[in-house]
């Protein structure tokens, strides 16, 4: 007589499990789909500056070494310890990320507008000379100009980037 109520209470789980997993097959998951970020303007390789703006407007003596990609560009002046350019174009990618990364290196950040677009420019003093980061928004992406190892030059830190992103956003398509 013991088995009847045990198949009875079976059945009734079974019939309960039916039901419920019926019930959830059509609502799926409660979160929200992930953000598919839009395509900014496209920013050209090297950000649409070429290799002698470069080395005018960052003051460059002789640039000995350029190096390009799908997301960006180095220029490297000869010697040692000499200045670096760099240009890299960020797709979907958080601006906040980047200037949360460097912040974390102690160097001055402040917030920035270069022709109506929002960003920042850090920067700091290392044994090489001042470095800089200019970045600057475009929706859901950012280009950075970045210099490395300058001296002072009687110029601001930033002024050779700043420049160089100005110019990337007169040319943008």
């Amino acid at each position: 007589m013991r088995f009847k109520p045990a198949v009875a209470i079976g059945l009734a789980c079974v019939a309960l499990a039916a039901c419920s997993s019926s019930d959830s097959e059509g609502s799926g998951p409660l979160r929200s789909p992930p953000k598919v970020a839009a395509l900014g303007p496209f920013v050209g390789e090297c950000g649409h500056v070429s290799d002698d703006e470069v080395r005018s407007i960052a003051g460059l003596p002789q640039v000995s070494a350029v190096f390009r990609n799908a997301v960006g560009c180095n220029w490297q002046s000869a010697g040692v310890g000499s200045p670096v350019v760099t240009f890299a174009s960020y797709r979907g990618s958080p601006i906040d990320r980047e200037r949360a990364w460097v912040e974390s290196k102690d160097r001055v950040v402040e917030s920035v507008t270069v022709q109506g677009h929002s960003g920042f420019q850090s920067y700091g003093t290392s044994y090489s000379g001042t470095t800089c980061d200019f970045a600057v928004r475009l929706d859901d992406d950012f280009f950075e100009w970045s210099t490395f190892g300058f001296t002072a030059m009687g110029r601001g830190p930033c002024d050779a980037a700043l420049q160089l992103a100005e110019l990337t956003l007169e040319r943008m398509q």
